[in-house]
């Protein structure tokens, strides 16, 4: 009864895995990622080890691929091509080693070749006279399909091998394996391009290299950024090198490309640290890898340790933590961030990824899952990059059942209940309810930091401390702190408590500037705060101003009129206006004479500030140069009239260079201003 159970686990598992092969070796299109393949292959050879028996010439675990396309004309190969035994960590590939060493002790002797496995599709190329006849895909491993006028099109592929007088010697006839790949700034390009045009965009590279390697089009092959490394000569007429190292340098010498992560290593934990050392880099590497290859370096050696069902017993494959899987999107949550940004997240089926248990990703905005059409209910593709948070790149749409359904996104803020805001052009969605208790802790740091209203003391901690513990509800109730209040929380004795309430009560004494920059409105900072001041003297004014009033000031457009607008119409806004008011927190700008152009000396001057000044805090600048009449804004521009330079500048000097604005330190600037 168990063997039965066990037996029918073995017909199931081939019967998935072929399905798998073929949407993936023949359709291109897998539903799965590569490490549930991988997990199911492993179930298979596991069942099949214990039980030698059961197995058939027909197994997956004896076939490199899947059968060609009809619609392709068919290729014999003049020699398997067929695909590697994996191991999965350091271990793994020291049992390969002790596997071999059984049948022949040489392999102590010789060095290893480590090359990077591309996650691109096969390709196998044929020479006569130099000249390339023929291309096809691995197929099965024995029979692949013609895509010679695809492969035509990939720039990187020698039409014809060059015979030079005393360069290597070009065999009559000679068959070349490569990995047919685009590079990952290519992909991007490309994706952004059909975004822009309306157009379905691609998952991944490899899927896109194998699709559009395989279309009956040829000029839509030659759209595609296709280019390609080869590592191995299957068949040749005359000599080729013994060593893998060798045949590398060999096939580099003919004008073909080889990876240049490539290295020889004389013992295997010198292999085993090089594949090591691809993975720690893969982040940074200009295409996908997926693992790294070790191979015999002798050839001949290798040759004779023949083959292990499908697997040739001389190379292995050092397969990385998969970064790619595929998991079911059971529904799709929001958060509400510290700045009031609605940001939607992936709820998962749980899956591993990257050594990690995942439940839960990021999926960007509410934009991406339309352009996307990712919905409720599919099977999508889930990414994780080194420590980055996993994301979802995009559903399988061929596994869709027809249950899913599209996602809306909310009209109101999912912790407050408070409408949504969402101005045209602009990707984020906004709560602007300053008193949402999701934003309470960022809205009260703002309003306590030092270009707002600077209340010394009041640090993150501190503000977590106060939200934590009720004592604050909106930045109003920062003004109605009792002592008794505070000498109740931890770390609070009398003169932090004394220090703390003498720093907000300095603070009511803030310019109208520095508390409507406080407020936190949506496009709002020190600048604009400073520019509406000019304009409306106190926040009553402003809060009666329309959208039409606060365009005709420079730098303000339609957007941020209206956020300005909308955050004033907000009840819960309102009600913590009047609070404020109550508190004696309700600066005015008093009247003075209009300065007269040129009246002072830094009249009509942008400047941009960038490095460490030794006389000014960074708010310090910004407010010796308004008050002589200038203007500070954050990013370089022609319309910038000077950049001030302190210690250690970052790129906006580069960007002054380059546009040639002028560029002083902080005593030209005093000189400035003193005449």
């Amino acid at each position: 009864m168990e063997n039965e159970a066990l037996y029918q686990e073995l017909v199931r598992l081939r019967q998935e895995i072929h399905f798998h092969n073929h949407r993936y070796h023949v359709l291109d299109q897998p539903v799965i990622s590569d490490v549930e393949y991988d997990r199911l292959m492993m179930r298979l050879k596991a069942i099949e080890g214990e039980h030698p028996e059961w197995i058939t010439p027909d197994s997956p675990s004896q076939r490199a691929g899947a059968a060609p396309l009809d619609r392709f004309v068919k290729v014999a190969h003049p020699a398997p091509i067929l695909s590697l035994a994996n191991a999965f960590d350091a271990n793994g590939v020291r049992a390969w080693m002790d596997r071999i060493l059984k049948l022949d002790d040489r392999v102590l002797k010789t060095s290893f070749v480590v090359e990077p496995k591309i996650d691109g599709l096969t390709v196998v190329l044929t020479y006569r006279n130099g000249v390339f006849v023929q291309g096809a895909t691995r197929g099965d491993g024995e029979v692949g399909e013609d895509i010679t006028a695809n492969l035509r099109t990939i720039k990187a592929l020698p039409l014809r091998i060059p015979v030079k007088a005393g360069g290597p010697h070009v065999p009559d006839y000679f068959v070349v394996r490569g990995e047919a790949f685009i590079y990952l700034k290519d992909f991007n390009a490309l994706n952004q391009r059909l975004q822009e045009a309306g157009e379905k965009t691609y998952l991944n590279p490899r899927n896109t290299a194998a699709g559009s390697l395989r279309q009956l089009d040829p000029a839509l092959t030659a759209s595609r950024p296709l280019t390609l490394y080869v590592y191995q000569i299957a068949a040749a007429d005359g000599p080729t090198p013994t060593t893998q190292w060798d045949l590398l340098n060999y096939l580099k010498e003919l004008g073909f490309p080889v990876a240049g992560e490539s290295s020889v290593q004389p013992d295997l934990e010198s292999a085993i640290q090089a594949c090591q050392a691809i993975g720690e880099k893969r982040d940074s590497m200009a295409y996908e890898v997926d693992g790294s290859v070790i191979k015999i370096n002798d050839l001949g050696l290798a040759a004779e340790l023949g083959f292990v069902g499908k697997d040739p017993r001389g190379a292995i494959a050092f397969k990385f933590p998969a970064r790619e899987v595929t998991t079911l999107l059971r529904d799709i949550g929001v958060n509400v961030g510290r700045t009031g940004v609605l940001t939607p997240y992936a709820i998962l089926e749980p899956v591993e990824i990257g050594g990690v248990v995942v439940k839960q990703a990021t999926l960007h905005n509410f934009d991406y899952i339309a352009e996307k059409d990712i919905r409720v209910g599919d099977r999508i593709m889930l990414k994780r990059a080194g420590d980055v948070i996993p994301y979802v790149i995009g559903p399988v749409v061929d596994a869709r059942s027809g249950d899913e359904w599209p996602y809306v996104p909310p009209e109101v803020c999912p912790t407050c209940g408070q409408p949504v805001e969402h101005f045209e052009g602009e990707v984020a969605w906004y709560c602007v309810n300053a008193a949402c208790p999701a934003q309470l802790v960022r809205n009260l740091e703002h309003f306590a930091s030092r270009g707002a209203m600077d209340i010394a003391g009041m640090g993150i901690k501190i503000v977590e401390q106060l939200a934590q513990e009720g004592l604050v509800r909106d930045v109003a109730d920062i003004y109605t702190l009792q002592r008794e209040e505070l000498l109740k929380l931890e770390g609070f004795a009398g003169k932090k408590a004394d220090n703390l309430l003498q720093a907000i009560a300095v603070s009511r004494q803030q310019p109208l500037a520095r508390l409507i920059n406080a407020l936190g409105i949506h496009g709002v900072g020190e600048v604009m705060a400073l520019d509406l001041t000019a304009h409306f003297s106190d926040l009553d004014k402003l809060s009666r101003a329309t959208a039409s009033d606060l365009q005709r000031i420079e730098g303000i457009g339609p957007n941020i009129a209206a956020a300005i607008v909308d955050w004033f119409e907000r009840e819960q806004n309102q009600k913590l206006l009047a609070k404020l008011k109550a508190a004696g927190v309700w600066p005015a700008v008093i009247a003075r004479p209009v300065a007269q152009p040129g009246s002072q000396p830094l009249q009509d001057l942008v400047f941009v500030v960038t490095g460490a000044l030794a006389g000014f805090s960074r708010e310090g600048i910004k407010e010796y140069i308004q008050q002589h009449g200038g203007k500070v804004t954050d990013s370089v521009s022609k319309k910038t009239s000077y950049l001030v330079v302190g210690e250690a500048p970052g790129s906006k000097l580069d960007k002054a260079r380059e546009l040639g604005v002028p560029i002083v330190d902080e005593t030209a600037l005093r000189k400035m201003v003193e005449g």
